[in-house]
């Protein structure tokens, strides 16, 4: 029987291979200089644009960009069609054009101060598309903040000690700003003080586990109210959860509006070690247990009983249409092409990225070079992380009552605690630690959002005019509209209807970026090689059409309102949420054609004239 240790070798030799080849390329490609002044510097305020050490920016980056779809993408994906094609699109998609996507998206940005791909793209075709672009992507923000909101409610619920851990990890990064930004002590005093304070958090978290309203916990848990408020919500039919969804809104919300020195910058850093530990330490465990030691003796599986071992105990291939694996009975008709290009997204390519590249971290790198190990191997890192999430499903394999976050939560956690044991750690701590890192990395990614939504709608109103378009610009304001509606979404929607919508999205965007990187290049020079972005852009743009137009057509329409291809809904609300959902889906498809269109027509334009804007011509305006 084939061991995950096949899956591990099979991501680090491509990966490793196409950040030294390709990755140079690249970087030699948009011509990096660390002789040029990067919109951190040059426009430093303190507030949005602040220069950070390559180790602080690569924390903050790779905490924002790796959420929880890298997690339940390949999971879902390894139980649907099997392990094989979701390995094959991680381990090659991720270097060619995932990682691709997020280094040009944040050189691109470099070279436009420090603005997002709508003020790019805006910058050669015109407003329209900016405007676009931007609504597009001030979209997906709020998508991406109500499930990420979610699915942090479902970890710390299940995982109380997470909850406890998540709080002190969060204070510990307020203490670790003012101790670097106001008090100026040492930087690698504090990183060895405050990261030894984050993991000791865990163990604080296992002692004295946290909710905040009643329900069923492990014994020894806190529970902050007797009884359930009557503002609090009951989602995925806990209280509890609605309860953690509230609190995570108002902490994104805050977080955004605060310096990126107060919490942004030191929390990411500080969270990033637990993400590495919890990846990195994954990775090796599977090393050292498939060598050397094994998996520990406490590492049982959690339904049977059964001593659980490295080996892949799900299956290689599923079928085109997966009706061969655990989840056919309970899932709708899902072909390979197109929904495992959009089912696996995060771990291979993702349009979300392009707002953290163009949004917080351009504006934040200190030298141009650092955009390749950043940009291009921050990608990397999150595809090792769906490579963990792998090893972990084939190694416990449990199949839940549903997809999504009920799937992807028990095998991440107990899969990989069950894999750390290999390094000698207690199965009893691994896995709660395994569910800690899953809630900081959406952590991060949640409040990265609001304060990426903020961005784009404040680009959106661009000089406000009239009070409207004051309201609008204020931070504060916009805040709060992010989280409202995120919330509204959460309250009147199902997890399956936020997942599609989000993934869709996400995907399309993703092509809408790379759009944005091939008009850059166009119009920077007619001798450049337009294949390295315009491949991914049309690939990507290809699938997702495909992909959202037989989800709106088989999926909604046929299913939940006609009930051909599935039950239909029976409730008002369920039967709204489906007509909004397919008339989404139809704005999402046609702003991306005109875009599309767009883009085409000033490359064409570029290329035939020589016309083009000069990039560089660009970026030194003041």
């Amino acid at each position: 029987m084939a061991g995950v240790i096949w899956i591990v070798a099979l991501v680090l030799v491509t990966f490793s291979v196409s950040y030294v080849a390709y990755g140079r390329y690249l970087s030699q490609f948009v011509g990096l200089d660390d002789s040029r002044e990067t919109p951190a510097h040059k426009y430093q305020d303190g507030q949005e644009y602040v220069p950070a050490k390559k180790p602080v920016l690569l924390g903050h980056h790779y905490s924002s960009i790796a959420g929880g779809a890298p997690v339940v993408g390949p999971i879902t994906a390894a139980l649907v069609w099997g392990w094989v094609p979701a390995v094959l699109w991680v381990a090659i998609g991720n270097p060619l054009l995932g990682a691709v996507h997020d280094f040009v998206s944040l050189s691109s940005s470099l070279r436009h101060e420090g603005k997002s791909i709508g003020y790019i793209i805006g910058e050669y075709v015109g407003e329209r598309g900016k405007d676009m672009l931007l609504w597009f992507a001030f979209l997906l923000t709020i998508l991406v903040v109500a499930v990420f909101a979610l699915v942090i409610g479902v970890v710390l619920n299940a995982y109380p000690s997470a909850a406890t851990a998540s709080l002190l990890y969060v204070t510990l990064a307020f203490v670790f700003g003012v101790w670097l930004y106001q008090l100026n002590l040492p930087f690698s005093v504090g990183t060895v003080v405050f990261v030894g304070g984050v993991f000791a958090s865990v163990w604080v978290g296992i002692q004295y586990p946290l909710a905040i309203v009643p329900g069923d916990y492990p014994a020894g848990t806190t529970v902050l109210f007797e009884s359930t408020p009557f503002f609090v919500p009951s989602l995925l039919e806990s209280a509890n959860i609605g309860a953690w969804v509230l609190v995570m809104l108002v902490y994104g919300a805050a977080a955004s509006i605060l310096p990126v020195w107060m919490l942004l910058q030191p929390r990411d850093y500080l969270s990033s070690f637990l993400l590495y530990a919890g990846v990195g330490g994954s990775l090796l465990a599977v090393i050292v247990g498939t060598l050397i030691t094994g998996m520990g003796t406490d590492a049982v599986h959690p339904e049977t009983g059964a001593q659980l071992t490295l080996d892949i105990t799900t299956g290689a291939w599923y079928g085109f249409l997966g009706q061969g694996g655990p989840l056919a009975e309970m899932l709708p008709l899902m072909p390979l092409f197109p929904l495992l290009f959009l089912t696996i997204a995060c771990g291979t390519i993702s349009g979300f990225h392009s707002l953290v590249s163009s949004g917080t971290t351009a504006k934040q790198l200190n030298k141009e070079t650092d955009a390749r190990l950043i940009g291009y191997g921050g990608m990397l890192a999150e595809g090792l992380l769906a490579a963990v999430a792998l090893c972990a499903v084939t190694v416990v394999a449990i199949p839940a009552s549903s997809g999504g976050i009920g799937l992807a939560l028990p095998n991440f956690a107990t899969g990989g605690g069950a894999i750390l044991t290999a390094l000698g750690i207690p199965f009893e701590y691994a896995a709660p630690f395994m569910a800690l890192v899953l809630a900081s990395f959406l952590l991060t990614s949640m409040d990265t959002a609001v304060r990426l939504g903020r961005y784009m709608l404040e680009e959106i109103v661009g000089t406000p005019e009239t009070p409207v378009e004051e309201y609008a610009a204020n931070r504060y304001v916009n805040t709060s509209i992010i989280a409202v509606v995120a919330f509204f979404l959460l309250g009147s929607g199902r997890w399956e209807d936020l997942w599609t919508l989000f993934g869709g999205a996400n995907q399309l965007l993703a092509s809408l970026a790379l759009l944005t990187g091939t008009v850059w290049l166009a119009n920077w020079s007619e001798s450049k090689q337009l294949i390295s972005t315009g491949g991914p852009m049309a690939l990507m743009g290809f699938i997702t059409v495909i992909g959202l137009t037989w989800t709106g057509l088989y999926q909604i329409l046929g299913g939940r309102l006609l009930g051909i291809t599935a039950d239909a809904e029976t409730t008002l609300l369920g039967q709204a949420s489906a007509v909004v959902q397919i008339a989404i889906i139809a704005v999402l498809i046609g702003l991306a054609l005109s875009l599309f269109k767009i883009g085409y027509d000033n490359m064409r334009t570029a290329r035939r004239t020589g016309d083009g804007v000069a990039a560089d011509a660009i970026s030194d305006d003041d």
